[in-house]
């Protein structure tokens, strides 16, 4: 069975979905850990309350990107984790090379455009309106140790509407972001087979 760890750094959203799907057996994986790169990030109190065990990780206790990245990949594998998440993380990570083509991410954009350092959250949102694109959406893509960057699994797409504020587009994409996580996890699974 596909175990999976899931890296956070804010409300757990994009982590509570994929436990939900695969509890509902709608994924072929059990998470078994979350990672949390923030004591106080309010995924760490909402995974706990789902009986996922929790660590926090901070990158201030540790001397660099290197360090951090190793401790992190270190409380997936004690958890007997296979398959890492990244669920709205936000701090740099080294990729070991153990975990090269093990470690999926959701971004709220279409990559390659609207991605890389800096690219997270509302920051998309406010450059896709910014550039005036017609169309915005979701990437999930193999991680590698470049910003945004890898294999892309799946991508689904909004339009943007004209008056939109960046929250109307987040509300939009982020819908997106909930449906097509799991899909893109289940059909990366399979294929791992």
């Amino acid at each position: 069975m596909n175990k999976l760890a899931l890296f956070i750094s804010g409300t757990g959203g994009n982590a509570l979905n994929i436990v939900e799907a695969c509890r509902a057996g709608r994924v072929p994986a059990t998470p078994v850990a979350a990672v949390s790169s923030s004591a106080r990030a309010a995924g760490v109190e909402r995974l706990g309350a789902q009986g996922l065990p929790v660590s926090v990780v901070l990158r201030s206790a540790h001397p660099d990107d290197a360090a951090f990245s190793r401790a992190c990949f270190q409380a997936a594998e004690d958890a007997g984790a296979d398959v890492v998440l990244l669920c709205g993380w936000l701090k740099k990570l080294e990729l070991p090379a153990a975990w090269e083509g093990r470690v999926l991410n959701i971004h709220p954009g279409l990559l390659p455009d609207f991605g890389g350092q800096g690219m997270y959250g509302m920051n998309v949102h406010r450059a896709v309106l910014a550039a005036g694109v017609p169309f915005s959406g979701c990437t999930v893509h193999v991680v590698d140790n470049i910003y945004d960057h890898g294999r892309i699994l799946a991508q689904a797409r909004v339009p943007v509407l004209p008056g939109d504020t960046p929250e109307d587009l987040q509300a939009r994409v982020y819908a997106q972001e909930m449906a097509l996580y799991p899909k893109a996890l289940c059909d990366f699974l399979a294929s791992r087979c």
